[in-house]
Order: C-alpha cells, then sequence, then structure tokens
C-alpha cells in the first residue's frame, strides 16, 4: 500500500477506534451505566468513582491505547515523510482523529469523553518529540492528584502545561520547532485547549466548590468527596 492508502485507512480508523467508549463497555460489564451515575461522563474518572480504582486504570489505559496505538502505525507509515511540515500534519492528522472519536464518538450520537487518557497516548506514540514532554506532564499530573485527589485540576493544570513543556524541551534539544516543525507546537495548543475546554462543568463546580475528589474508599463509599477548593 502506498503512503496515501495508509492514511485513507488509518485516519478514519483512528477516528473508529477512538469512538469505541470502552468507560461505558467496562461500566456496563459491571452492571453499571457512568452516563446515568456519577457525572454522567464514560471517562475513567467517572468510572472509577463508581467501580473503584482499579477500573480508573483499566479504562485509562484502554483509553489511552485508541490514540498511541493509531499514531504508533502511523509513524511507521510516515517514517520517511514526518520530518516536514506536511509529514508532521499527515502524522498528527492521525492523532486528532482517535483524540475526536472518543471525544464525539459515532456510537454515542457524538458524544464522549474529555480526551485526557486518548490525548496522552497520542502525545506518547509521537516520538520523539511529544513523548518527553507527554512524559514531563505526566508527572506533574501525578502529583497535582496526590496533592488535592481531584482529578480535574491535575488534567486540567497538565493539560495547560503541555504546550509549554514542549516548547521548552524542543528548545533544549535544538528543533525546528517554529520552523518546519510548527505543526506540532500549533497542535499542541489546539488540543490543550480543546481538551481543557470539555472540562469546563468541571471548572464551574471548581469556583464554586462543588467539584468533587476522587474517593480512596472504591465503590462502597457514597461516591466522592466533596472538594473544599475555592477558586477566584
Amino acid at each position: 500500500m502506498s503512503t496515501v492508502q495508509w492514511l485513507a485507512v488509518l485516519i478514519p480508523g483512528a477516528y473508529l477506534i477512538g469512538s469505541i467508549p470502552f468507560g461505558l463497555l467496562v461500566g456496563l460489564s459491571r452492571g453499571v451505566d457512568p452516563r446515568r451515575a456519577g457525572s454522567g461522563n464514560i471517562g475513567a474518572t467517572n468510572v472509577g468513582r463508581l467501580l473503584g480504582a482499579r477500573y480508573f486504570a483499566i479504562v485509562f489505559l484502554l483509553d489511552l491505547l485508541k490514540g498511541l496505538i493509531p499514531m504508533l502505525m502511523a509513524g511507521w507509515v510516515l517514517k520517511d515523510h514526518s520530518r516536514g511540515a506536511l509529514g508532521f500534519w499527515l502524522w498528527l492528522s492521525v492523532g486528532l482523529a482517535a483524540i475526536t472519536g472518543h471525544m464525539f464518538s459515532l456510537f454515542l450520537a457524538f458524544r464522549g469523553g474529555k480526551g485526557v487518557a486518548t490525548s496522552l497516548g497520542v502525545v506518547l506514540g509521537v516520538w520523539p518529540f511529544y513523548t518527553l514532554a507527554g512524559l514531563a506532564v505526566g508527572a506533574v499530573w501525578g502529583l497535582i492528584f496526590w496533592r488535592t485527589r481531584i482529578v480535574s485540576v491535575a488534567s486540567i493544570v497538565a493539560t495547560g502545561l503541555f504546550p509549554v513543556a514542549y516548547v521548552l524541551i524542543g528548545l533544549a534539544m535544538g528543533w525546528d520547532i517554529f520552523g518546519d516543525a510548527w505543526p506540532l507546537l500549533a497542535f499542541a495548543v489546539f488540543v490543550s485547549g480543546l481538551v481543557i475546554w470539555k472540562h469546563r462543568g468541571n471548572i464551574s463546580r471548581l469556583r464554586a466548590g462543588t467539584e468533587n475528589r476522587f474517593s480512596r474508599q472504591g465503590p462502597s463509599a457514597s461516591g466522592a468527596e466533596r472538594s473544599s477548593l475555592h477558586l477566584p
């Protein structure tokens, strides 16, 4: 198959893979419909609140793989074309398709999750340009979550820091981030903004001081503790 033929398969394929609602499937397998319980979201956080941390990890990993696997395949297909601006755009178009599928699932009337895990999978698959920045903001996510137990705070902050981390690492590595590689910066800013926009309900609850903390006690807890965090 030619590169064009591969992309004609990979881009819609990535959207279809991204559309698979693993959170819903895992929840239904345990007798819980996450669309009708908790926050109503099909993502790992809501499933984890309803079923426990084990199921958070399962859904998070599955959603991450929805982004990682298509990006690794696209990187292999474009291995001889992925250093110019057009090559980067073609590579990133596969990742965008996977993220779009997760957020606007074909199987859920174009509704879906918030895209954190799938975006992380896409980022980790763009080796080496995004991978180091992705690992760095992943560590930031873990630290903030450990301190606050509020997934949305960790996700919003880590997502917002990703373009900054990419620029700093790119400059340190001598990458041409404002030249041929400019699509990488544009994509980083756009996807970070999209993920944060999907968290607008969480931002409203954070401002009101009503955002849920992630419970350590699993499904036996009544849901989740209320956050006492207030934002100006």
